[in-house]
C-alpha cells in the first residue's frame, strides 16, 4: 500500500492506479473532536495540490481538507457524508472522503511517509 501524509494532515492512497483514496489523518480527527458535517467536492471537479476541495466541521471547530495532489474527483464516500462520525470511528479506511485521478504521480513524492508524517504530527 502506497500511503503518504501532507502537512494539512491529509493521507492519500495511491495503491490503485486509477483512483487515490484521500481522507484525514488520525492527528487530524482527534484535534477536531467529534465530526458533524463533512462538505464533500463535486464529482468531476479538478483541484491543484494545495487547494481546499472540502470542509469538515466538528462540535469545536471547522477545517479545510486540502487537496494532496493535483487531479479530478471520481468518487465521494457517501456513507461519510450520511455519517460523519466515521471520520473519527475509522478514519484511515471507511472514513475516507474522496478518490482522485492524478493529475501527475511524481506530486506524490513531494508528501510525507508515515514514519516522517508521524514525526511532523508529534511536533504540531
Amino acid at each position: 500500500m502506497t500511503v503518504k501524509f501532507s502537512k494539512d494532515h491529509e493521507w492519500i492512497n495511491a495503491a490503485d492506479a486509477n483512483a487515490a483514496v484521500v481522507g484525514i489523518t488520525v492527528h487530524a480527527q482527534d484535534a477536531l473532536g467529534d465530526v458533524v458535517f463533512v462538505d464533500l467536492p463535486e464529482v468531476g471537479a479538478t483541484f491543484n495540490q494545495g487547494e481546499v476541495a472540502g470542509v469538515v466541521e466538528s462540535v469545536k471547530a471547522a477545517a479545510d481538507v486540502y487537496m494532496p495532489v493535483t487531479g479530478e474527483i471520481v468518487e465521494v464516500n457517501e456513507a461519510l457524508r450520511a455519517d460523519p462520525s466515521l471520520a473519527n470511528s475509522d478514519p484511515l479506511n471507511a472514513g475516507w472522503f474522496f478518490k482522485v485521478k492524478l493529475a501527475d504521480a511524481a506530486q506524490l513524492n513531494d508528501l510525507m511517509d508515515e514514519t516522517a508524517y508521524s514525526a511532523f504530527a508529534a511536533s504540531a
